[in-house]
């Protein structure tokens, strides 16, 4: 955390600070469908407040490209995080700048929170546009980034906005940096990681990250169906780029050459279709029946797995081992994942964990709360993964 300030260094006291927050939560039916998103922010809000600081929060929802568009107004999110907050008032700004927003900040007392508008009304904040992001710091004193989940893109809010006023992280950024900086900037050796997900295409770039990175690397989900089928396993009917086949055996020579693990499955769960209640058995991997599908791990691989973990002190994990989404084929991520909640509870693995389906599969699970530390970002944490700079955090260590 060297780089950049935080909130411990900025004296707020009366001063308006924008913070680069992430609203763009799951509706259903006019409502807030999940609440973690402003559940997190929930700490910078309440510090800043107590600090009396006007607190104006700006975020981008949905993709309105450039225009406004009222389904997708923040109106129903600033109430939402009111009561997240505890019933504290938050008040909200018709646009993010111009007449209607200025007057909202003017209104702001010390220790009030105000939510502006869609960013993405306006097409300057995908633009990364100088004229946008200005306007957007003569609303206030001092910046605060609390949107990692963001962070992966160069836009007004995000980036420029960083530059033009003092930055710092707000406490959910600064706690992400942290753990992330734990997993993989200096890790606790051995390091493993679990990758999983339906397309080894688009996780070239992590896998060819994390291969020079990790001790071991578990592949799970359909991507361990291209390798299979690379290593001359048939694989009947299941998903499978089977064009990627050269590209999954250069992954696996390169993971030998410098001495890490890959672990594929022993096993499978197969079925003939993807449906709750369809007829499964357990078929070795020498052996799947050509009108099946692998849908899980089976259980050879997750004792497997799990024998492999055991030694490790730090887990990185993008991408379920199966398809969670219906059972039965949610039970090798949910043994797994129970398994590394169990070790990170009595401090013997430092786990971390992020991705939209992955989240989803541990909530599943029921271990959320268990793990080391559980991201939010879905497209930052992967390209974190990759190890490519994201601009909203390197905007921060240079701040004006």
């Amino acid at each position: 955390m060297a780089e950049f300030r935080t909130l411990d260094d900025l004296d707020v006291a009366g001063a308006r600070v924008l913070v680069r927050a992430d609203l763009n939560v799951p509706m259903q039916d006019g409502r807030v469908g999940d609440l973690t998103r402003l559940e997190r922010l929930v700490p910078t809000i309440k510090e800043l407040a107590g600090k009396h600081a006007r607190v104006i929060l700006l975020s981008h929802f949905g993709r309105p490209q450039g225009r406004a568009v009222p389904a997708l107004s923040l109106r129903p999110v600033a109430a939402a995080l009111a009561d997240c907050l505890g019933g504290l008032p938050v008040a909200f700004a018709e646009d993010c700048v111009g007449p209607s927003a200025e007057a909202a900040v003017t209104a702001l007392a010390e220790g009030g929170v105000l939510v502006l508008e869609n960013l993405r009304f306006h097409g300057g904040e995908e633009q990364n546009d100088g004229e946008f992001a200005a306007a957007l710091a003569a609303l206030g004193d001092v910046y605060v980034n609390d949107a990692f989940s963001a962070a992966h893109r160069a836009h007004a809010s995000t980036e420029k906005l960083a530059l033009l006023l003092p930055a710092a992280a707000g406490r959910l950024m600064e706690e992400e940096l942290a753990a992330l900086a734990a997993a993989l900037g200096n890790p606790k050796r051995p390091l493993a990681a679990i990758v999983g997900g339906a397309k080894i295409s688009s996780k070239l770039d992590l896998l060819g990250n994390l291969v020079a990175q990790v001790d071991v690397l578990v592949i799970g989900g359909a991507m361990a169906n291209i390798f299979l089928n690379a290593l001359g396993h048939d694989v009947g009917r299941s998903l499978c780029e089977h064009e990627m086949a050269a590209t999954a055996r250069e992954i696996a020579e390169r993971a030998k050459a410098v001495g890490c693990r890959l672990v594929l499955p022993l096993d499978v769960v197969v079925a003939p279709a993807l449906e709750a209640g369809v007829a499964t058995q357990v078929s070795d991997i020498a052996a799947v029946p050509a009108d099946q599908m692998i849908l899980d791990v089976g259980p050879a691989s997750v004792k497997d797995i799990l024998g492999r973990l055991e030694s490790c002190q730090t887990l990185v994990w993008n991408g379920p081992l199966g398809a969670f989404e219906v059972a039965p084929f949610d039970e090798g991520t949910n043994a797994v994942a129970r398994q590394v909640a169990a070790w990170s509870r009595a401090g013997q693995l430092m786990s971390v964990a992020g991705g939209g389906d992955t989240v989803a599969a541990l909530r599943r699970a029921g271990v959320m709360d268990d793990l080391s530390y559980v991201s939010s970002a879905g497209g930052a944490f992967l390209e974190w993964l990759e190890g490519k700079t994201l601009p909203g955090v390197a905007a921060l260590a240079g701040g004006g």
